[in-house]
């Protein structure tokens, strides 16, 4: 006997909720948590060099600790004075010298693979251009391991500040979850918050003015901001 039991529509599976974007105090912990990153590798080989000087059995590696101590020691000091201007107020200026920005900016590059080309026009820069082409700066120099050039610019056009990078070299990467930052997403699950947040707080400081073009060879980072 066949069933003629009235077939009933069935409830429709609940949609997966879509990825929330993080809380200030979210954001302060993953920032402060990428900056102990990039602090702890020099400061550990500073940390290095000073257990060998202490050695009485390593006497003959005191010329080459004191070497590790004070290359990692202008690492971190770079790292340090850069971080203050990308990341914080940097004691409330609210207009910083390019030369002073360029400063800043090589001093990173000193210690990294890639070289980099600094084509800023503008003698001075607000807060907010400024502390973006530093971060664009870290950036460009992550997306390069194997080497490569990143040139950084800036110039006005109108009534427009035309703010950018670009990256090339024979393995331009850049992680999903930077890429993510950069278009303003969340944090792609199972990737590493420390690398996104960078990303996703120079997307909100210029007010995803971005666009982002990325090739196997060729990455273009380009911000518009009203003068």
């Amino acid at each position: 006997m066949s069933d003629t039991s009235p077939s009933w529509p069935q409830p429709e599976a609940p949609a997966s909720p879509a990825p929330s974007l993080p809380k200030a105090a979210d954001l302060a912990g993953q920032l402060a948590g990428r900056l102990c990153h990039d602090f702890i590798s020099p400061a550990s080989a500073i940390n290095t060099g000073l257990n060998l000087l202490d050695d009485p059995t390593a006497q003959d590696m005191r010329e080459d600790a004191m070497e590790l101590i004070a290359g990692s020691a202008r690492k971190l000091m770079a790292l340090l004075e850069f971080s203050r201007a990308a990341f914080g107020t940097s004691a409330g200026a609210e207009s910083f010298d390019s030369r002073d920005l360029e400063t800043l900016a090589q001093g990173v590059y000193a210690h990294v693979r890639p070289e980099l080309e600094w084509d800023v026009e503008p003698q001075s820069l607000d807060k907010i251009p400024a502390r973006a082409l530093l971060n664009l700066a870290q950036i460009g120099a992550g997306s390069l391991a194997t080497g490569g050039k990143a040139r950084l610019f800036a110039r006005k056009e109108d009534e427009t500040l035309h703010v950018g990078l670009e990256a090339s070299g024979p393995r331009v990467r850049l992680k999903p979850e930077i890429e993510a930052g950069l278009r303003g997403q969340p944090l792609p699950e199972g990737c590493m918050a420390g690398h996104w947040v960078q990303a996703y707080l120079l997307h909100g400081l210029v007010g995803g003015r971005m666009t982002v073009d990325l090739t196997e060879d060729w990455l273009a980072v380009d911000i518009r901001l009203p003068v």
